[in-house]
This record gives structure tokens, sequence and C-alpha cells, in this order.
């Protein structure tokens, strides 16, 4: 059953296309991924197909009865929908619990059953004890809101998700528990995210928005990322042999012309007209532009880059004094990429900040080694602020770069024409991450400090950051919670908790092996996926043994067509290379041939200009020849 569809659908604001009649549909129970750079459409297609803007032409079709469940990626505006009580202003101070009461009232009054205790149990399974139940909203941090708003879709049950950015955040283990509960979920998943790790595991299939319009790949993002470059490779090679044999068959109609016989005309006309007709492919449109970035270490560090002892860091809230956390000893050696992870609020950006020297620790010692060099970039975006355009904020601080060298390295970060007139309080999350990057690049740090530095960044943005650091030769120690990342990069994971620091060498996969080794939901997640296994098995694999036999046969038959034609088509380009060679060596002899007729020792001579006369109608004949067999093999 088709649970939502869109028919040639086109939306521009202004002049600026952004989704050009685009078709899809999606089957109920399919979960949906999709992606694109920033600004190419992703959140404005969701909004249309949530019914929250109307495209410019085109439809779309939700079946009957079905409910809609969104999640905005402004989580605060989303926690202040539906609050009747609280039109003059009151949500602010609205609870978890008085949140969920007033959307449940809602739900009532459209005839839903819901109880007192289920708003309870939800707000438990969200990691909302009673405690934090009646804690103001307005107080809570982006990963509370997001739990909260999805909570508010639990109590709603919807039978379509539609997700903006869902993974923004939240630490490892919520984006785990978020990861189990789509899974695990029923209905409809449509999503929009930057999170590879979570496209891989929720999702079994990606629409790709790219030049205004959308592509449909089976599978999740890992399998797309290889069919699509493998779909390029094949898309290319096919236009680079249709393009190779267009020249090759125009220089065959320029020879047949040359020859000025009439056979030879006729066929050069054929061809020509037959070439006017031909399909020819579009050359496959540009892979649009990633930044380029590359981190230098023009100067070494010593051996010993970081070493932190004891370390501990609280903070006083009201007349209570919380530790943050204590007891944290670190030794970084150079060339190693330590990431750092933790569950927010246990001051991974605090413990960063205290080595960059931005902030004091209470206690313990940090010693930084010879000749270390740090480049920090914060999640905050610190270094970015201001009402100077961006091509100003770079000049200034890097006066040793000329205006024309400066915006040549801005064009590197996207940062193109017009776009570095931009005032940089203006810039959006991802122009501003990209900026910041581009002032680590310059700094010639050979240790980065770096805090979350894939939030805000497109899928190619983050695969040119994680490329550029992998190839840095220095040191890392990078704060994420993006696991494809943590995958990819680290030599070493840390896990910051209040007590101190947890050692792993490896990526993220061989930490999470070790965590549930001693976790108690380790037996709970290979259940799960025996049964995702289960569920994704074959429906055909288990017919009988004689429709498998046939199959069988008609695939051996296929295989050997296919053997007998590969053959044939090797003999053929080995003799269209032969004959072309021969012609060649044709043609060069006539030429030769031909100037010395010139020549007074032959012109002189009778019989020597009847013999290269028979010499040059003997080579005319059989250049005519070779040309109609390669024609013939050509056609």
């Amino acid at each position: 059953m088709i649970a939502i569809s869109a028919s040639n659908i086109t939306k521009a604001f202004g002049t600026d296309v952004i989704l050009n009649d685009i078709s899809f549909s999606v089957e109920a129970g399919e979960r949906i991924g999709i992606i694109g750079r920033n600004g190419a459409g992703k959140s404005t297609l969701l909004r249309i197909l949530a019914g929250g803007m109307p495209p410019d032409s085109g439809t779309v079709f939700t079946a009957k009865n079905l409910r809609l469940g969104v999640l905005r990626q402004d989580r605060a505006e989303m926690l202040g929908e539906g609050m009747v009580s609280a039109a003059e202003g009151g949500s602010a101070d609205l609870t978890p619990r008085s949140f969920m009461t007033e959307a449940y009232h809602a739900l009532c009054a459209e005839g839903a059953e819901v109880f007192e205790s289920e708003i309870v149990g939800i707000l438990r399974s969200m990691a909302f004890p009673d405690s934090l139940q009646l804690k103001p909203v307005r107080n809570f941090s982006g990963g509370e809101k997001t739990r909260l708003a999805f909570a508010k879709l639990l109590l709603i049950k919807p039978d379509i998700l539609i997700l903006d950015e869902p993974t923004n955040h939240l630490d490892i283990g919520t984006l785990n528990w978020l990861e189990q509960t789509l899974r695990a979920w029923k209905g409809t998943v449509i999503l929009v995210t930057h999170d590879r790790y979570f496209l891989d595991r929720t999702v079994n299939r990606i629409f790709e928005i790219e030049h205004h319009k959308l592509t449909s790949w089976g599978g999740n993002y890992s399998e797309y990322a290889e069919r699509k470059r493998a779909a390029r490779e094949v898309q290319l090679k096919q236009y680079e042999i249709t393009k190779s044999e267009i020249e090759r068959q125009e220089e065959i109609i320029r020879r047949f012309k040359e020859r000025g016989t009439e056979k030879l005309a006729k066929r050069a006309a054929s061809r020509e007209k037959r070439l006017e007709h031909a399909e020819i492919p579009d050359a496959p449109e540009a892979i649009e532009s990633a930044i380029r970035i590359r981190f230098d270490e023009k100067n070494k560090s010593g051996t010993d880059v970081l070493l932190l002892d004891d370390l501990s860091k609280s903070f006083t809230v009201g007349d209570a004094r919380r530790v943050l956390f204590q007891g944290v000893s670190l030794d970084v050696k150079r060339g190693e990429r330590v990431c750092m992870v933790g569950a927010n609020g246990t001051g991974k950006t605090t413990l960063l900040k205290i080595i960059f020297g931005r902030m004091p620790g209470d206690g313990g010692y940090i010693r930084r080694g010879t000749g270390v060099r740090f480049g920090y970039y914060d999640q905050e975006q610190q270094s970015v602020t201001g009402n100077r355009t961006v091509l100003d904020e770079m000049t200034s601080e890097y006066r040793s770069y000329t205006e024309s060298a400066m915006r040549g390295l801005l064009a590197k970060f996207l940062f193109r024409r017009d776009d570095v007139f931009k005032t940089v309080d203006n810039l959006s999350g991802g122009e501003r991450a990209r900026l910041a990057l581009l002032k680590i690049m310059l700094s010639d740090a050979n240790t980065l400090l770096l805090d979350e530095p894939t939030n805000h960044l497109d899928i190619p943005a983050r695969e040119a950051i994680e490329d550029a650091l992998l190839d840095f030769p220095g040191t890392l120690l990078v704060v994420s919670h993006d696991r494809y990342f943590l995958n990819k990069i680290p030599t070493r994971i840390i896990e910051l908790t209040p007590s101190g620091l947890n050692n792993y060498p490896g990526n993220y996969d061989y930490f999470m092996e070790k965590k549930e080794d001693t976790s108690s939901g380790k037996k709970y997640l290979r259940e799960l996926s025996a049964v995702e296994e289960n569920q994704d098995t074959d429906p055909h694999a288990a017919t009988g043994s004689q429709s498998g036999a046939a199959l069988q046969s008609d695939a051996a038959a296929e295989r050997l067509q296919k053997k007998k034609d590969e053959t044939e088509r090797k003999r053929l380009e080995k003799e269209r290379i032969s004959l072309e060679h021969h012609i060649a060596v044709l043609e060069t002899e006539l030429a030769e041939t031909e100037s010395t007729l010139s020549s007074e020792a032959v012109y002189s001579d009778p019989d020597l200009i009847t013999e290269k006369a028979a010499l040059i109608d003997s080579l005319k004949s059989e250049i005519e020849i070779a040309y109609a067999r390669l024609f013939d093999i050509v056609e």
C-alpha cells in the first residue's frame, strides 16, 4: 500500500528553483532517508509532505486514515505547538508533564484514547524521571528538547513519522536508543539527516536531492554510496565510449569522402545520416564541488604532546556545588588521533577549553609538550562572530594574504562571488563552520583540538574534513558524536565520565563492542539484530528445488551466451584494429607513390610512369576493399 506520494512537485523561492518536477511514492512500512547538500531543499520537501508548505505545482497524496507525526528542526517552536493555556507566553514555563498533558487534551478532542499513566510511561521511557518531569522546558538542553518532542510523537501514535534532523544535539547513548526505537517502529519513516551511521542503521531507501531533482536508491547510506559510485563510473565510461565512437565514425566518413569514389561517397552519406539520428547520451552532470581543505604541519611538535594528571572541574549551581568531572588523566603522543566521547553534560567541551587555556581547571596538572602549537575549533564558533564581511574578517586576521589570494582560499571553502561580502553574523551554521575550519587551516597548528567539527556540515563537507584529518601528520584531540567519523578517524577513543577517562584503542565499533560486553542490553541488541536479519530474508528463497534448478539452468545458459558474445566482440575488435592499421599503411604508401610522380626521374621515364600508375590503382583498390570491410564491422 502506498502511504504517501508526490507527483511533479516544483518549489521555488523567487527566482531560485529548489525542487523541480519531483515525483516518488513511499510504501507503508518503508524507511526513507533524504540526503543532499545544505540548501538542496531537503527540509522544504519535508514541509511540503507534512502539509506545512504548499508546492508551486504538483500534488501530495497521503493514504486515508494515516496520522502524520512531524519532528521539525526547530524543537523549541515545536514544543510550543497546540499550547492552549500558553497563549499569553506561558509555554516557556511548561514542564514535560504539563506539556504532554496539553498534547493529551488536544488528542482527546480528536477522540484519541490516552491515559495519564501512558503519559508518565512515555516520559520515563524517554529518560525523563519524575524529578525532571517538573523542570521548565525553557531550561532544557537541545538533546532534552529533542527527546521531549519525540515523546509527543509517541503519544500521537502516528502511522508516518517525518523527522527533520532527529539526531541533532543527541549524545551517543540517546542516538543508540533512537536507532533501536525506529528499527522497532512498525510504521513508515521519512527522515532528513547528515548522520551517515544513523542512515546505515535505520533506513532501507535513500532519496538524494541533487541539481533540483530527486533520485531514489535502494539500501542504506553505505549501499547508496557504493551504488552511486559504480553508476557514475558506468555513466562516465559509457559517455567516453560513445564520444570516442562518434569521433571514429566521423573520421571514417572523412576518409570515405576523400577517396572520391561514388560507392564510398554513398556509404559516407548513409553513415552521416545514421549518425545524425543516433541517440547521444548527455555528459554526466558535474559533481558539485566540496570544500577543499588541507591541514599542514609546518613545524613538528615533540613526541610528548599533552599530559593531563588528575584534572577536575566543578560548578556552583545555586547553593550547591556540582562536580563535572574529576580524576582525568591522559597522555597523548605525537601523531595520535584521539576522539573523546561521553554523555551530554559530562564536560567534554569544558575539558577541551581547559586544555586550550580558555577556562581554568579546579585541580590537577596540565603539561603541553615542546613545540606544541594548538589549533582550536569550538562548536559555539566564537571565533567567527561580528558584523564584518567574510572577506574583511579573513584579510584583517591574515594580513600576509592579498585580497585575491584570500578570495581564492575562500572559494575552496565554497565562499564564491558575492558570498565573500556576507556579514559573519548573518552566516548559516554550515557557513560559519566552514569559515572556522578555514581559520584552523591557516593557523599552522600541529595539534588540533576540535569540538564537534562535523556539526552543521553536509555529507560532502564531512567527507572532505575526514580526508584532510587522515592526511594530517600532526596530532588530533576531537570531541564528536558523529559515529561514522568515529569509525574512520581515531586511533584511540577516550570516554569521559564523572570519575575520569576510560581508554579504548581503535574505532567506534570496537568501543561499542567493549561497552556491550559489560552492558545489560547486549542480549536485547543481539535479539533485535536476529529479528531484523529474519525480516530481511528473501521471500523467494524458499521456493521448490525444481524451480531453483530451472533458474540455475537458465542462468548457466545466459552465462554461456554472454561468453560467446564477448568472444565474438573481441574478435571483431581485433580485426577492426588490424584493418585500421593496414589502411594507415596503405594510405601512407599511396601518398608517397603519388608524390614520386612529380620527380624528374619518373615523369621522364614512360615505363616508370606506367608502373607507378598501376601501383597507385592497386593501392586505391586495396584501400577501398579494406574500408568496405571496416564498414561492415562497425555497422
